[in-house]
Order: C-alpha cells, then sequence, then structure tokens
C-alpha cells in the first residue's frame, strides 16, 4: 500500500481564499482483517452534525497536513499516532463549503479500541477494506455539471467528499488504478 501511494502522481490545489483541512484514512488490523474508522459526527456539532466523516478538521497554524490529521485522530478518537505511521498522501479535495481536505493515509500498528470524544463523535464503524470494493453510484447534482459519488454502506449511502476520498483510496492504494475525484460534486444537502 505504501508503495502504490508513493508511486501515485498526487495532485495538491491551491487554496484561493479557502481554508485547509486534512482528514486521516486510519488503516488498522482488527480480527485479523484490516480496516477504516468512519466517525459519525455528534448531534450538536454546528457543522455537518450527523454526516459520516472520516476523522479530520481544520490546519491549525503552522501545521502540515499530515500533523493536523494525525491530530485530529487523537482528539477524535483518542489514538495517538507518529508522524512515521503516515503512507502517503491522496489527491486534495475542494468542497463547497469552502475547504481544501487532504486526505492522509496512515498505518495504525499496535492500537486499543478508539475512544471517541463524544463532543465530536456520536459514534465510530469500523469498515474492513473489502467493504470498500463496492460499485461506485453517480448522480447528477442539479445545477452542476459534475456528478456526485455515492458509495454503499452501512445500510445506506456514503456520500462526497468522504465516499470520493475513500473511492480514491480504494483505487489508488488497493487495486494501484490512479484515479482522480476532485472533479466530483456534493449532494446539495452537504454544503447548503
Amino acid at each position: 500500500m505504501a508503495a502504490a501511494l508513493s508511486g501515485f502522481d498526487r495532485r495538491a490545489l491551491s487554496l484561493d481564499g479557502r481554508k485547509a483541512a486534512a482528514v486521516v484514512i486510519a488503516i488498522a488490523a482488527h480480527e485479523g482483517k484490516n480496516a477504516i474508522w468512519l466517525t459519525e459526527r455528534s448531534a450538536g456539532l454546528r457543522a455537518h452534525a450527523g454526516q459520516l466523516a472520516l476523522p479530520g478538521g481544520r490546519l491549525d497554524p503552522g501545521e502540515d497536513a499530515e500533523t493536523a490529521a494525525l491530530r485530529e485522530l487523537h482528539e477524535e478518537l483518542g489514538i495517538r499516532l507518529p508522524r512515521s505511521s503516515v503512507l502517503g498522501l491522496l489527491d486534495d479535495y475542494p468542497t463547497r463549503s469552502g475547504y481544501i481536505m487532504t486526505p492522509v493515509v496512515a498505518w495504525v500498528d499496535v492500537v486499543g479500541e478508539p475512544i471517541p470524544s463524544p463532543a465530536e463523535v456520536a459514534a465510530v464503524h469500523r469498515i474492513p477494506l473489502a467493504e470498500l470494493d463496492v460499485e461506485p453510484v453517480l448522480a447528477p447534482v442539479p445545477g452542476s455539471e459534475h456528478p456526485t459519488i455515492k458509495l454503499p454502506m452501512l445500510g445506506g449511502h456514503l456520500h462526497a467528499p468522504t465516499a470520493a476520498i475513500l473511492h480514491q483510496f480504494r483505487e489508488v492504494a488497493l487495486h494501484r488504478r490512479p484515479t482522480r475525484v476532485a472533479h466530483m460534486d456534493q449532494p446539495r444537502w452537504a454544503w447548503e
């Protein structure tokens, strides 16, 4: 996986007035299978409450994407990782809500169960990597020339931007297929 990510020609985007953010795809072994964590955001949050998301958030002053992603993983799930756990980065993803998200892929070597911060996380979902091998659903977005992407998961659909980022992760890191997703839009409810 590290070799696939290091061979990927990642595309970074200019902020152009938007805020920098980072999310982490943290891969951990569980019962003999590698899996990632998705969080369900707490209902009390002022932005994107109740949505499924990768751990992450805005970069603090002086931080780069890797530092911010690892800090957010610790703040949201109580998992502290060294910078050496980072396997690579995926393409930046521009959100309609004014962020440029940098996906950071990290390996969780030895860890206990996540301890979610109740202020930020209502629930944690463990997704085995094999469950990312689903057929994506592309759907039109009214007023946009680009579709949004949805992944059938957890008894429903996971939506962009998280779905777009996980689709690129699957394609690049698991199957070594260079795939771009930054052009994929988000459903209107995610940014209105």
